[in-house]
C-alpha cells in the first residue's frame, strides 16, 4: 500500500484550500473501493472521502488511482491510500485483510465496483481463457473479498458491504451466458453472506444494480448506443452507495 506524500497542516490537512465538506458522517472509518481508477468505482471513492472516510482504492493501472487520490486531494485536502492490485491475482487479494488489519486496524466499508468487460459469445464459441478470466476476476474475486474482508466487517462498529452487480447484462439472453453464469454466482455469495452474518445485526451487505449509467464498461458493451442522454452519471451512482453506507441516526 502506498500513500501520496504532500505538505500538511498540523491539522493533517494537506496545504491549499480544499472545499468546505457538509456531510463528515464518515469520519474516522475506512473504506476498500475496488474498481477506483474510473468510473462508479472513482466517483464513490470520491463521493465516501468528501464523507470523511479514509479511502483505500485498488485497480489495476497505477495512472487511474493516482488520478482518483488527485480528486480527493482537491475535493477534501486528504489522501487516499492507493494499491494497485489485478484482482485475478488471488493470493493478493486474500492479504487485502491483513493488510489493512495491520495498516488500519479496522474495515468499515466494502464497496466491490470492479469488473471485467465479457464479450458477448455463443455458449458453443466460448474460448477457455475468456471463461477462466472472466470467472476469475467477476466470480471468484467476490469470493475472496468477502472471505479477506468478513473479520474486520464483523468487528466493526458498523460494517457496510456493496457489491455491485448488472441485471441487464447477469441474466440469461443468448451471447451472455459468461455474463449470466458471473452473475447468478455473485448473487449466491452475497445472500450466502447476509445469512451467515445475520448474527451481527450491526453488519449489513447488499448487492446493487446502479442501473444503466455512462461508463466505459457500458460503452463496451453497448457499442451502438447512439444517445446517453438517459443514462445516469457516475456521480449521481456513488451518491446513492454512499447513501447505502450511512449508518441510520439513533433514535
Amino acid at each position: 500500500m502506498t500513500q501520496s506524500s504532500v505538505p500538511a497542516r498540523p491539522d493533517g490537512s494537506m496545504t491549499g484550500q480544499p472545499p468546505a465538506v457538509q456531510d463528515r458522517s464518515l469520519d474516522g472509518q475506512i473504506a476498500l473501493i475496488t474498481g477506483a481508477s474510473r468510473g462508479i468505482g472513482r466517483a464513490t471513492a470520491l463521493r465516501l472521502a468528501t464523507m470523511g472516510a479514509h479511502c483505500v482504492i485498488t485497480a489495476r493501472t497505477q495512472g487511474g488511482l493516482c488520478e482518483t487520490d488527485d480528486l480527493i486531494a482537491e475535493r477534501t485536502g486528504r489522501r487516499a491510500t492507493l494499491l494497485p492490485l489485478d484482482l485475478a491475482d488471488g493470493g493478493k487479494t486474500d492479504l487485502l485483510g491483513p493488510s489493512l488489519a495491520e495498516r488500519f486496524g479496522r474495515l468499515d466499508i466494502l464497496i466491490h465496483a470492479a469488473a471485467r468487460f465479457v464479450t458477448p459469445t455463443p455458449l458453443d464459441h466460448i474460448r477457455e481463457t475468456d471463461w477462466t478470466r472472466a470467472l476469475t476476476v467477476n466470480l471468484s474475486a467476490t469470493m475472496r473479498l468477502i472471505r479477506t474482508a468478513t473479520p474486520l466487517l464483523r468487528q466493526a462498529p458498523a460494517g457496510r458491504a456493496v457489491i455491485l452487480t448488472n441485471r441487464d447484462l447477469n441474466t440469461p439472453a443468448p451471447f451472455h451466458g459468461i455474463g449470466a453464469a458471473c452473475g447468478a454466482g455473485v448473487d449466491a455469495l452475497v445472500s450466502t453472506w447476509q445469512q451467515e452474518m445475520a448474527g451481527c445485526p450491526s453488519f449489513t451487505a447488499c448487492l446493487f444494480d446502479p442501473g444503466p449509467t455512462a461508463t466505459r464498461l457500458r460503452a463496451q458493451t453497448f457499442p451502438a448506443e447512439e444517445s446517453t442522454a438517459l443514462l445516469a452519471t457516475p456521480e449521481s451512482v456513488a451518491a446513492r452507495i454512499a447513501a447505502l453506507c450511512a449508518v441510520p441516526a439513533a433514535s
